[in-house]
């Protein structure tokens, strides 16, 4: 290859004229004539005051010289990494929220009720009190669209596994289902709760369960947008609802101050877990991911179906706690304290080890599950931060807040 395809022309002209000085100051006279001639600089005149005089003999000393600079430093480090004890390296999946948080969304008008991103793609969606739903490119943190039709606050969003369908709820007692396929329409309003509708869940891919302040789970039928079942039990505002991946079983969180547990196929309220002092405002089902920390974290023995779905529950509450407990045996099993306000909302880190909580003390914080302790306080926002979730396509986690903003946190 030759220097033309390698050097600007300025760079090669000061190269051709330190060549020809070194040809002059070695006497090399004919030799330097004719590589004049051919590289266009006749005429030239070597001159010890000149710039280029000793240029090429003295950038040689100075490879010389780092190169064995090089030599050294790379011996010395070859003995630091033989002192030093093997470190298993960090995985992707080990990775926590750090702030500052990386991006913050600003475009709602009023305070975030639920934050949750897409199962698939890079896209985040944001419920708010303002009666809309934001779409979000979650990477760049750029606005995408918003989408209306509720005539009151929305409370909840949710996707199914593909990410094809979105249902939302809301405070106008109505869920809107809507087909992420075909541009984001409304292809179904489903009527039938008498108070306001909290939340929302898929039980696979053509039923959902809502959670309702008229003290009700109803159970819908996507294909043709009937209620098919109601549970009833609960004697307050139902806050929360959640289902096991297989779809056998529900777990909801409300006012009453209990976690309840249910068969979706029969109704039957299986377990009235009790030990929260005020309202319960999130139950999640722990994945089996988290049953070793779990089961080190109560003292428990493994069972032979050690990673039967549904088996612990994780509830937050107005009473500043978080709690583990046993659906086998209603038993609470452990009590997270920590917060100094209402905990509004948690997650499961992908690692199955930590899970993340938000609180009205506007922080967010990691516990450990095999210790139960709190490992690390971010503060999260200015105001009451009200919900989080953390990203299944990347590293990212989102939370929402009463001061309408909503923060998008790498993890690393």
């Amino acid at each position: 290859m030759s220097f033309e395809q390698i050097l600007p022309d300025r760079q090669l002209k000061e190269l051709q004229k330190s060549v020809l000085d070194f040809m002059h100051t070695q006497g090399y006279t004919e030799s330097a004539l004719v590589f004049a001639r051919e590289s266009g600089n006749e005429g030239f005149v070597a001159d010890p005051n000149d710039r280029h005089h000793n240029l090429l003999a003295k950038k040689w000393t100075s490879v010389i010289r780092l190169q064995k600079k090089i030599m050294e430093l790379e011996s010395k480090l070859s003995k630091l990494q033989e002192e030093q004890p093997a470190r298993r390296p960090s995985t992707t999946t080990e990775w926590l929220p750090r702030p500052p948080a990386r991006t913050k969304l600003t475009q709602h008008r009023y305070p975030i009720t639920r934050v949750r991103f897409h199962p698939q793609y890079t896209v985040l969606a944001t419920a708010s009190e303002d009666m809309t739903v934001k779409l979000w490119d979650s990477e760049s943190g750029d606005f995408e669209r918003t989408i209306k039709g509720h005539t009151k606050a929305v409370q909840d969003v949710a996707f199914d596994a593909k990410g094809s369908t979105m249902v939302t709820c809301s405070a106008d007692l109505t869920l809107r289902v809507w087909d992420v396929t075909a541009d984001y329409k409304c292809v179904r309003t489903l009527h039938g709760h008498d108070h306001c509708v909290s939340a929302v869940c898929f039980l696979g891919a053509d039923r959902l369960a809502s959670a309702s302040r008229d003290r009700t789970v109803k159970i819908w039928d996507l294909t043709t947008g009937y209620c098919v079942k109601t549970l009833s039990g609960h004697s307050e505002w139902v806050r929360s609802v959640d289902v096991t991946s297989d779809s056998r079983l529900l777990c909801t969180a409300s006012n009453d101050q209990s976690v309840r547990l249910w068969d979706p196929a029969t109704g039957e309220c299986k377990a009235d877990m009790r030990g929260h002092s005020n309202v319960v405002e999130t139950a999640r089902f722990a994945p089996p991911n988290a049953y070793a920390s779990l089961r080190r974290l109560a003292g428990l023995p493994t069972p032979q179906d050690a990673t039967a779905l549904g088996l612990f529950v994780i509830s937050c509450s107005r009473d500043k706690t978080l709690c583990l407990w046993d659906t086998t045996t209603g038993q609470l099993l452990h009590t997270f304290i920590g917060h100094d306000d209402w905990v509004r909302d948690f997650v499961f880190h992908p690692s199955g080890k930590t899970i993340i909580s938000v609180s009205d003390d506007k922080t967010m914080r990691v516990w450990d599950l095999a210790t139960g302790r709190c490992s690390k306080t971010i503060e999260a926002s200015q105001h009451f931060t009200t919900c989080i979730d953390f990203s299944t396509v990347s590293p990212l986690v989102a939370t929402g807040s009463v001061d309408t903003e909503v923060s998008l946190w790498a993890c690393r």
